[in-house]
């Protein structure tokens, strides 16, 4: 699950003109909502295959490394299966650790639960959340199969959740735990500083309190996002269309100076 990671980069005195978006936001982990097509995932006959994953994944279950290519936050898979009802996926970029999930399927089999470790930013990101199953999975497969929207972020640390933003007239600065960019709206695209992924960004501001940004990342369109920041200062909601996965996210970032 990935979201827009945005920030507040010191700027001179005379470009600080106060805007509806200049501070340090938190993410409202009840607020988080996803729609569009589910994630889908089969653990059949020693084998692991994540068919929403872009491109594919299909390694060995057996708790080694598995090369895969195309992504650009890992080249490494490890999927160990710890029970009939519970799985460790952890995945590494040249070498060194990046994200790290142990999902476990309830009793009744209708929810996935996730706990994550997020070592992309400069601080390592914690958190857990829920999905729903949508479809049952393969006959004789791990309980993990099938197919599963997520529900919800249960909570987050503040590595995770923890947002800065700054605009002037004619730029937009954010940043996440140790990943910014600052970005004109010129039309240009601007890289995320610290970003693993390289990501670059595209800025366009719609009015005062309302900007789009889009997303690439390999040389392709990967996000797009849409902030709109509330007349009254207090909050920021967040629609995070994911073109790729064809998933929707929206959540809500509240003040917190």
């Amino acid at each position: 699950m990935r979201t827009t990671i945005t920030a507040l980069l010191l700027l001179p005195a005379t470009a600080l003109a106060a805007s509806s978006f200049d501070g340090t936001w938190k993410l409202r982990p009840d607020s988080l909502k996803v729609t569009g097509k589910p994630d889908v995932f089969v653990i059949t006959d020693g084998m692991y295959t994540c068919s929403s994953c872009v491109p594919q994944i299909k390694v060995k279950a057996d708790g080694t490394d598995q090369k895969v290519t195309g992504h650009p936050y890992y080249d490494m898979v490890n999927v160990k299966i710890l029970s009939p009802t519970s799985i460790e996926r952890t995945d590494t970029k040249a070498g060194k650790p990046a994200i790290s999930i142990t999902y476990t399927v309830s009793a009744d089999g209708k929810t996935l639960s996730g706990k994550f470790i997020d070592n992309t930013g400069a601080k390592t990101a914690t958190g857990s959340f829920t999905e729903t199953r949508v479809a049952a999975g393969p006959a004789g497969g791990h309980a993990m199969s099938g197919s599963w929207l997520a529900t919800g972020l249960a909570d987050g640390n503040d590595a995770a959740l923890t947002y800065h933003y700054a605009m002037t007239p004619d730029a937009f600065s954010m940043k996440w735990n140790g990943q910014h960019y600052d970005a004109k709206f010129d039309g240009g695209q601007y890289p995320v500083a610290g970003d693993p992924g390289h990501t670059k960004v595209m800025l366009k501001k719609v009015d005062d309190n309302t900007v789009d940004e889009t997303d690439y990342r390999m040389g392709k369109v990967t996000d797009e996002i849409h902030l709109a920041a509330a007349k009254d200062g207090k909050s920021v909601e967040v629609t995070d269309k994911d073109v790729q996965h064809g998933q929707t996210t929206s959540f809500t970032l509240d003040r917190q100076q």
